[in-house]
């Protein structure tokens, strides 16, 4: 039977292999020699580290993101493999160190890292010196905005004096150099990437939009695809899968154009002639419009209503007509003509109007990097209006402006104007041959 000393002394040892590695951190068992950080100490260490980069004041301009480096961090493990007896590694181009040996109960990287960045307290930025005797070379090392790789390990350790966890941060390139026996300042202050290198461009920003670290710019374009879609990098441009639409496919488009044209673009029909209705399925009976312009034996209607741009498109469509389509010189100096005797007479004023102007059925196409028609041709005729289009308030859509005697101007779709619809000859007979 054993006796309470040798069970004592049993539960002792058990005791000696957990320990405690920070609030965040679950306790793990000790491994019998120095071990790597494990994928959550990997993740936490490095996104702290960035973290509190971010955060310096006065801001940094050309403050660069870590990457972990596996490499470093097995030179960091088999430094504390000693308990960081013996004199430091010496400073070399390439790396640089920050150690520290604590008492256990101390605390886990998370309270080291933010204890070093506390150093930053007594730290003069215009003179590039800790204040008094204090020491901030944990915090420079920290802070050194051209260090880009990162690694690091610890080590449960016993001694004398009890167990103590030993720490160490290798950074690659080094820093804390000085410059004729004067230290040289950790970063460059200004705005936020303000000063990053051309390989690293991007800027990176914490969770909380604060900061910012110059990084390798994974996605030049500023933009991500949805649901399931291919970036092109080269012309930013989302290639979207099947079913999907608009600049970011982020519009399920499962719509059928039973008389129609798909517009892909704009998830919308183009009806053929005597159809109408969101997916062209409705038979719109003829004669279906009495005109109030007719050109060259295209018919003309002006709205009595006012509505966004893609409101005006479906009520034209839902009459089997489209948005006004101006070609040629002839069209717009009789529609320009006609629209300005309406204006003679005030029926174009109306408080429901957010403005006096009218929709023509032609939009900027981001993904085509153009103007175009509603049925998808590019615009070989345009009459805007002096010093038009400006992509003032991001207006995608285009508008025949009455201060401009009715020349075109891009304005915001979700504008409310008039608008014209415009019934084709060509298919005003086609539905005459086949009613």
């Amino acid at each position: 039977m054993e006796d309470s000393g040798g069970l004592a002394g049993r539960l002792l040892l058990l005791a000696c292999l957990t320990w405690r590695v920070g609030e965040s951190e679950k306790l793990s068992p000790l491994a019998p020699g120095p071990r790597a950080l494990s994928e959550k100490e990997t993740f936490l260490v490095l996104s702290l580290h960035n973290k509190l980069r971010s955060k310096v004041q006065p801001p940094a301009a050309n403050m660069q993101k870590l990457e972990w480096s596996e490499e470093l961090a097995q030179l960091a493990v088999a430094r504390v493999a000693g308990c960081l007896e013996g004199p430091a590694p010496p400073p070399a181009p390439q790396l640089g160190w920050s150690e520290a040996l604590l008492p256990v109960g101390a605390g886990g990287f998370v309270e080291l890292l933010e204890r070093w960045f506390a150093e930053g307290r007594r730290y003069d930025y215009g003179a590039a010196r800790c204040a008094g005797n204090a020491t901030c070379r944990h915090y420079t090392q920290l802070v050194w905005a051209t260090a880009g790789r990162l690694g690091c390990g610890r080590q449960l350790c016993a001694g004398s004096r009890g167990r103590s966890q030993a720490f160490a941060c290798a950074y690659s390139p080094g820093g804390n150099w000085e410059l004729a026996g004067a230290p040289i300042a950790p970063y460059q202050r200004g705005p936020w990437c303000s000063l990053c290198t051309a390989g690293l461009s991007g800027c990176f920003k914490s969770w909380d939009h604060g900061g910012g670290l110059c990084e390798v710019p994974r996605n030049p374009c500023r933009m991500s695809c949805r649901n399931g879609a291919h970036l092109n990098v080269s012309s930013c441009q989302c290639v979207c899968a099947p079913g999907y639409t608009g600049r970011f496919c982020q519009v399920r488009c499962s719509m059928r154009c039973l008389h129609g044209k798909f517009r892909q673009e704009e998830c919308s029909c183009l009806c053929d002639a005597g159809y109408g209705g969101a997916e062209c399925g409705t038979r719109v009976p003829f004669p279906f419009h009495a005109c109030d312009v007719r050109i060259d034996g295209d018919c003309f209607t002006v709205s009595p209503e006012a509505d966004t741009y893609y409101g005006a498109k479906a009520k034209c469509q839902e009459k089997g007509a489209m948005l006004a389509q101006i070609r040629s010189q002839k069209v717009q100096d009789i529609l320009a003509f006609y629209l300005s005797r309406l204006e003679s007479s005030n029926r174009v004023m109306d408080t429901d109007f957010d403005t006096r102007n009218f929709w023509i059925g032609l939009t900027y196409k981001t993904s085509k990097a153009s103007f175009r028609w509603d049925t998808g041709e590019p615009s070989a005729f345009a009459s805007f209006a002096f010093g038009q289009p400006d992509n003032q308030g991001f207006g995608n859509c285009v508008e025949m402006q009455a201060a401009a005697a009715f020349n075109w101007n891009d304005q915001r779709c979700k504008t409310r104007n008039r608008y014209i619809c415009q019934f084709a000859q060509e298919h005003i007979s086609r539905w005459q041959r086949d009613p």
